[in-house]
C-alpha cells in the first residue's frame, strides 16, 4: 500500500511564497471547505501536478505559478511504500523534478520522461487515468469511469487487476512478432539466393567438368589426327624416298656426262685446228707451185704427197669429226637427263624436308595438347576452390534453412503467446473471474445509498442496468444524482479491488464537491456512513464549499484567501 503522508506546495497557483501544507494521513476522515476561489481544490491539483506532471482540473501548466510572484513554484508530497520513504518534488521557474528516496535524491542523468515513466511503473504502479478512478472522485472537470472510452476503461481495470503487464508484454510480444517476421523474410530471401547459389555453383562444376572432359576428348581425338598426319607424312617420305633412290640410281648413270662433254669439247678444239691447219695446208698445195714467198718451184710429187697426205688426214679427221659430234651428242643427252634428274632429286628432297617440318609441327602440336590435357586433368584433379566453394554455399544454406526452421517455431509460439495475450486471451479470463465481485460490490455500495438498482459490467466494461421500474437502462439515462452515485459505487469499488489485489491500493481518498450539487441530503446521509464505517485502512478528504457539515468529520480544514494568496485558516 502507498501511504502518503503529507503534501506541500507555495507560489502554485494562488498560494504564496509560504508554504502550505496538508497532512495526509492524520484523519479518517477529514472535510476541506472554503468559499469559492478561497483554494480548496488546490491539493487536487498540487498532487495530480507532483505526481504525473499535470494538474487534475483544466489547467494549463504555465497557469500554475502564482502570477504574483511568477516564481519558484514548488510541490512536495512524501509518502512511504513496504517501508521505503519517497519524496517527489516538482517545480516550475525554474523547472524541478527530483525523485528521493530514504532521504537521498535519485540519479538525475536521466531524462524527465524517462524518469517519470520509471515512477509510475515501478514506484506508483498506476498512471494519471488510474490514479483519478481510485483515489480521487471530482467535480465537473472529472471523468467518470462510465464516461471513459472502452480502451480507457480497460486500462483503469487492468491497472486494478494488476494485469497490464499482459498487455506490456503482449506489446513486447507484437515487436518481437515484427522482427521475427521481418527476420524470416530475409531467411526466407537468403535461403532463395543461397538455393539459387547452390544449383549454378553444381551447374557451374557440372559444366567445368563436361567442358573439360569435351575438351580433353577433342584434344586427343586432334592428337590422333596428328599422329595420322604425320604417319601419313612419313609414309610419303618413304615413297619419296624410293622416287630419289631410283632418280640417284639414274643418276649415277648420267654422272660424269659434263667432265667428258668438257674433254670432247677440248678435243674437239684440238681436231677443228688440226681441220683448219690441213685445209690450209691442201688449199696452199692445190692452189701453189710456186712458194710465194720465196718463189721456188714446188716439188710435184712433194705438192702431190702433201695434198694426199692433207687429204687422207682430213678424211680422218671429219670421221673422227663426226664420231666426235656424236659422242658429245650422246654425253649432252646424258647431262641433260642429268640435270632433269637432279631437278627431280632436289624437288623430292624438298618435298621431304616439307613434309619432314610438317612432322616435327605435328609433333609439337601433339606435344602442346598433350600438355593442355595435362593441365585440364590436374585442374579437374585439384578442383578443391569450387568445390569449397560449393560446400560453403550448402553448409550456409543448410545454417540458414534450421534458421529459418527455428524463426518459424518461435513466430508459432509468439503467436500463440500472442493470442493468450491479447484482450480476449488471459485478461478476459482473469477480468471475468473478478466481474462478479465487482458487479456484487457495485451493487452492494449502491444499495447503502439506498440506490436499489441491478448494475452490471460485461467483459468490454460496457453497462447493463435493472430496476424495478425500467427493465433496461442506461448510465445515461439517469440523473445527475444517480449518476453520482454509481460513480461513488465505483470508486468504491475499485478501492476495494485494488486493496484485494494490492496493485494500486493507497490511504488516500479525495472527493470534489460531491455533496454540494448531485446528491440529495438523504443520498449525503448514506455517503457519509459509507465513508466513516465501511470504507477501511482510508484517510477519506471531502472536499466542499458548503457549512455546517464539520461535526460529520473527525478533522476539517478551511481555506481562505488573504491579500491575494490563498492559505489554511489558522
Amino acid at each position: 500500500m502507498i501511504l502518503f503522508e503529507t503534501i506541500r506546495w507555495k507560489n502554485f497557483l494562488s498560494t504564496g511564497n509560504q508554504y502550505t501544507e496538508v497532512k495526509l494521513n492524520g484523519y479518517s476522515t477529514t472535510l476541506i471547505v472554503g468559499t469559492n476561489g478561497a483554494g480548496k481544490s488546490t491539493v487536487l491539483d498540487a498532487l495530480t501536478f507532483s505526481l504525473f506532471n499535470k494538474p487534475f482540473r483544466k489547467i494549463s501548466k504555465g497557469q500554475l505559478i502564482n502570477t504574483t510572484n511568477e516564481k519558484d513554484c514548488r510541490v512536495e508530497v512524501d509518502f512511504t511504500l513496504s517501508g521505503t520513504s519517497w519524496k517527489v518534488v516538482r517545480g516550475i521557474k525554474p523547472n524541478l523534478f527530483e525523485i528521493w528516496k530514504d532521504g537521498t535524491v535519485m540519479n538525475q542523468f536521466a531524462s524527465a520522461n524517462d524518469q517519470q515513466k520509471w515512477l509510475e511503473q515501478n514506484v506508483l504502479k498506476m498512471n494519471y487515468k488510474s490514479f483519478t478512478q481510485i483515489v480521487i472522485l471530482g467535480s465537473s472537470t472529472f471523468v467518470p469511469f462510465m464516461q471513459l472510452t472502452a480502451s480507457n476503461r480497460r486500462e483503469v481495470i487492468e491497472d486494478l487487476l494488476d494485469i497490464k503487464i499482459f498487455s506490456s508484454m503482449n506489446n513486447l510480444i507484437k515487436d518481437k512478432i515484427r522482427i521475427v517476421r521481418e527476420d524470416i523474410k530475409t531467411l526466407e530471401l537468403k535461403k532463395e539466393s543461397l538455393s539459387d547459389k547452390v544449383s549454378m555453383q553444381e551447374n557451374f562444376i557440372g559444366e567445368l567438368e563436361q567442358q573439360s572432359k569435351e575438351n580433353i576428348e577433342d584434344k586427343n581425338s586432334r592428337i590422333s589426327a596428328l599422329f595420322e598426319e604425320a604417319d601419313n607424312y612419313v609414309k610419303e617420305n618413304e615413297a619419296i624416298e624410293n622416287d630419289v633412290f631410283d632418280l640417284t640410281k639414274q643418276q649415277e648413270i648420267v654422272t660424269g656426262a659434263t667432265e667428258k662433254l668438257r674433254k670432247l669439247g677440248g678435243l674437239k678444239g684440238k681436231i677443228s685446228q688440226k681441220v683448219t691447219t690441213i685445209t690450209k695446208e691442201h688449199k696452199f698445195f692445190t692452189e701453189n707451185t710456186v712458194c710465194p714467198t720465196c718463189t721456188q718451184h714446188i716439188d710435184e710429187s712433194f705438192r702431190i704427197n702433201k695434198i694426199n697426205d692433207a687429204q687422207t688426214k682430213a678424211k680422218e679427221l671429219q670421221s673422227g669429226y663426226k664420231e666426235l659430234e656424236e659422242a658429245i651428242k650422246n654425253e649432252e643427252e646424258r647431262e641433260h637427263q642429268f640435270t632433269i634428274l637432279s631437278k627431280e632429286i632436289t624437288k623430292l628432297t624438298h618435298g621431304i624436308s616439307k613434309n619432314n617440318t610438317r612432322i616435327s609441327g605435328c609433333q609439337r602440336q601433339v606435344r602442346d595438347l598433350e600438355s593442355e590435357i595435362q593441365r585440364i586433368t590436374e585442374q579437374l584433379a585439384n578442383r578443391n576452390t569450387e568445390h569449397e566453394k560449393l560446400a560453403t554455399f550448402r553448409e550456409n544454406l543448410q545454417t540458414t534453412y534450421e534458421d529459418l526452421i527455428s524463426k518459424k517455431e518461435t513466430i508459432t509460439y509468439y503467436d500463440f503467446s500472442y493470442g493468450l495475450l491479447r484482450d480476449g486471451g488471459v485478461k478476459a479470463k482473469i477480468i471475468k473471474k473478478y466481474l462478479p465481485l465487482i458487479n456484487q460490490q457495485v451493487n452492494r455500495y449502491l444499495q447503502m445509498m439506498d440506490f436499489y438498482i441491478n448494475f452490471t459490467l460485461d467483459e468490454e466494461f460496457n453497462e447493463t442496468v435493472q430496476s424495478p421500474i425500467h427493465e433496461d437502462f442506461s448510465y445515461a439515462s439517469f440523473s445527475e444524482g444517480e449518476k453520482m452515485r454509481i460513480d461513488l459505487a465505483l470508486l468504491f469499488t475499485w478501492r476495494e479491488v485494488a486493496r484485494f489485489k494490492n496493485s494500486v491500493n493507497t490511504n488516500l481518498l479525495i472527493m470534489d464537491e460531491v455533496f454540494d450539487s448531485s446528491l440529495d441530503g438523504f443520498g449525503t446521509e448514506e455517503f457519509l456512513k459509507i465513508i466513516r464505517y465501511v470504507i477501511k485502512d482510508a484517510n477519506i478528504f471531502v472536499i466542499s464549499h458548503k457549512t455546517g457539515m464539520e461535526d460529520k468529520f473527525e478533522n476539517h480544514i478551511r481555506f481562505e484567501k488573504v491579500k491575494g494568496f490563498s492559505s489554511i485558516e489558522a
